[in-house]
């Protein structure tokens, strides 16, 4: 009776596994350089914001050009946030979820902000609102004043913004498909209430991510605000355009608390993104672990229940037709 040679089992390296040294050199240059190009700057500022002492650190913060420019700063951003958020919404939704003409041109146009120069956008808003622009003597007619005011520093920063929510949104939908939509669809829910019973729960997340990023770049916005404002000290210098003016000035202590406040924002925008970042990953997981045959999802049953004849009468012809846009 012969017997087979027992296989000795040979350990075989993780593929995507690099060994110990490579791993711990690859962190200490990482870490070298993000101390070095992001630590230590930052300390920098903080250090030099308190050179001259506390009482002069907020003697500049309450300087009335800096309230001023603090003031415009926030005023910019609420205007412009809230219209990126709306357009976000309603371009993700549109993009992700259904199928159009002129689908991959408004993604394109999307991406134009990324692909052009802050400075150039500005300047594109003075070939047109300014006085030599091709509807100054109109604006200017009519007592309409864009350029070197704050409805320009307004445009130039929703310009340059606009993106970010869509961009968060856009994969997030995609990823997450369009079952329970249908679901929702099939048994009666209408667009608007497909929308804020299904869609916008699931992507609360991704939203709260890309208004803090949209939140972000309005406040620190320079270059297109730097063109359209025409640096009028306490009217239209927001804080980045103010902290520009103290520095030329040589007064670095004033200059450097300022750039404090953008700091701060910096810092609680990278914890707010952290916490987003967190929350959507846990969710995407959740999603990936529900079975296919779990059904379709609680909130639509639950439209359906509140409107059983609109269900009734919607699933027949649901069931034979796609999602459209005109339907919505």
């Amino acid at each position: 009776m012969s017997t087979l040679p027992q296989q000795r089992s040979v350990r075989r390296p993780d593929p995507v596994t690099e060994a110990p040294w490579v791993r711990w050199l690859l962190t200490g240059v990482s870490l070298v350089f993000l101390a070095l190009f992001l630590v230590v700057p930052l300390v920098a500022v903080f250090w030099q914001a308190l050179s001259k002492g506390i009482g002069f650190y907020f003697e500049s913060l309450a300087d009335p050009d800096a309230l001023a420019a603090i003031k415009l700063t926030l005023i910019t951003a609420a205007i412009a946030v809230p219209l990126n958020l709306a357009f976000g919404l309603a371009a993700s939704w549109a993009i992700a979820k259904f199928e159009f003409r002129g689908k991959a041109l408004l993604t394109t146009l999307i991406d134009l902000p990324f692909s052009v120069s802050p400075v150039i956008s500005g300047l594109i808003y003075v070939l047109l609102f300014g006085a030599q622009g091709w509807l100054g003597p109109w604006l200017e007619d009519h007592n309409v004043q864009i350029i070197f005011a704050v409805p320009g520093i307004v445009l130039a920063t929703i310009f340059v913004t606009f993106p970010f929510v869509a961009r968060e949104l856009i994969p997030l939908m995609q990823a997450q498909g369009n079952d329970e939509e249908e679901a929702a669809h099939v048994l009666g829910a209408s667009g608007w209430q497909m929308f804020r019973r299904v869609t916008l729960p699931n992507i609360r997340w991704g939203l709260l991510y890309g208004v803090i990023l949209c939140n972000a770049r309005a406040m620190g916005e320079f270059g297109a605000v730097s063109v359209v404002s025409g640096h009028i000290r306490g009217q239209t210098d927001t804080m980045p355009l103010h902290v520009e003016i103290l520095y030329n000035e040589y007064n670095f202590a004033a200059a450097f608390a300022v750039a404090s406040l953008l700091a701060l924002l910096a810092l609680v925008t990278l914890g707010l993104k952290l916490l987003a970042e967190r929350r959507l990953s846990a969710e995407l997981r959740g999603a990936d672990d529900v079975p296919a045959h779990a059904g379709p999802p609680a909130a639509a049953y639950a439209q359906a229940s509140q409107q059983p004849s609109q269900a009734a009468a919607a699933a027949p012809r649901a069931a034979r037709q796609p999602i459209q846009v005109g339907e919505q």
